[in-house]
């Protein structure tokens, strides 16, 4: 019979096997499934704000679907900064109403960032304001690609914007190389790195515009050709292919506004804090003088146009006009 100190049945514990040191095979194998954890986590993170910003998008295109119902059923008139007569589409509409928000908020942010500046305020404080600034451009870039499926004539014939800026418009936005000329006269002194850096964004700019530009106008000559085409039992045919071709407008639209957001990236990057936010203000000032300049003109004396007293007012209007609105000169 065995003796009960070695039977298993005695209660008593029986020594555990010393464990094993942990391989370096399996050190890497316990990090990779921490960073799976992790990367699973922040992913499941990033779906559910997603799914939050598409209820957040839904509601608010609910509430202007019902802004624009109201409106038109009160007879009011919805259109661009410069608008002209006649029905829009209800996606025109929304934009447009975006946009007059998306002004204010520019505004806000402008007043922010000169603060800022006449504050002295550290450079770390300054760039969060900046940031903020870049995100609030990157939204009118998604308002309008959003725009651009709706209605993309809207966009590209400049309907949303005042007439004096639509004469600068190219390809819905502004042209992002004659922006680059601009702002660099007015961001001096620049280190030799900085004018080497804008130098190459502005040759690569250059040569994207011209690559969009001579697309464009391929486009133009094709839809030329196809509508002046073919015999007159041809038509509907030839109105169909050229419909089709214009598909094409939005992906131009939108390669532009790509080209307009990389170029504003690409600068914030290459200047200092600081420049980057005298850069902003220079630019918006630049627009706001724009807008400024159609609202004289569209205040303008319309019975005669030629008259001493009515150039002496004209010039004393827009004299006016500088000295109110020359902010940046100050930085």
């Amino acid at each position: 019979m065995a003796s009960a100190s070695n039977s298993p049945r005695t209660g008593v514990s029986q020594p555990q096997p010393l464990a094993k040191p942990t391989s370096e095979k399996d050190q890497k194998t316990l990090r990779r499934l921490a960073q799976n954890r992790e990367a699973a986590k922040k992913s499941r993170i990033r779906k559910k704000a997603y799914v939050q910003q598409l209820e957040s998008s839904r509601i608010r295109l609910s509430q202007l679907e019902q802004e624009l119902q109201r409106a038109r059923s009160q007879g009011i008139f919805i259109g661009g900064g410069g608008g002209a007569g006649g029905n829009i589409s209800s996606g025109a509409a929304i934009f447009d109403m975006e946009y007059a928000r998306w002004l204010d908020d520019d505004h806000r942010h402008m007043t922010e960032i000169r603060t800022a500046l006449q504050a002295q305020l550290a450079d770390n404080d300054l760039r969060v304001i900046l940031d903020g600034y870049i995100a609030h451009y990157d939204e009118i870039f998604r308002l309008k690609g959003v725009a651009a499926k709706s209605d993309v004539f809207h966009l590209i014939t400049g309907m949303w914007a005042t007439p004096t800026e639509r004469c600068f418009l190219w390809m819905a936005g502004f042209r992002p190389s004659d922006l680059l000329k601009m702002l660099t006269a007015q961001l001096d002194p620049l280190t030799e790195q900085q004018l080497m850096g804008i130098y190459s964004l502005q040759r690569s700019t250059e040569q994207a515009e011209e690559a969009l530009s001579q697309g464009l106008e391929q486009l133009q000559q094709s839809l030329t050709d196809t509508i002046a085409g073919g015999s007159i039992n041809d038509s509907m045919h030839r109105i169909a292919v050229a419909l089709g071709e214009l598909t094409n407008l939005e992906g131009f639209v939108r390669q532009a506004d790509n080209l307009r957001q990389q170029t504003l990236h690409q600068l914030h990057r290459v200047l200092t804090i600081r420049q980057a936010a005298r850069c902003f203000l220079v630019m918006e000032e630049y627009y706001g003088r724009l807008r400024a300049l159609s609202s004289l003109w569209a205040s303008r004396p319309k019975e005669t146009l030629i008259g001493d007293g009515i150039s002496c007012q004209t010039t004393t209007d827009w004299q006016m006009l500088l000295s109110s609105q020359n902010h940046f000169s100050n930085f």
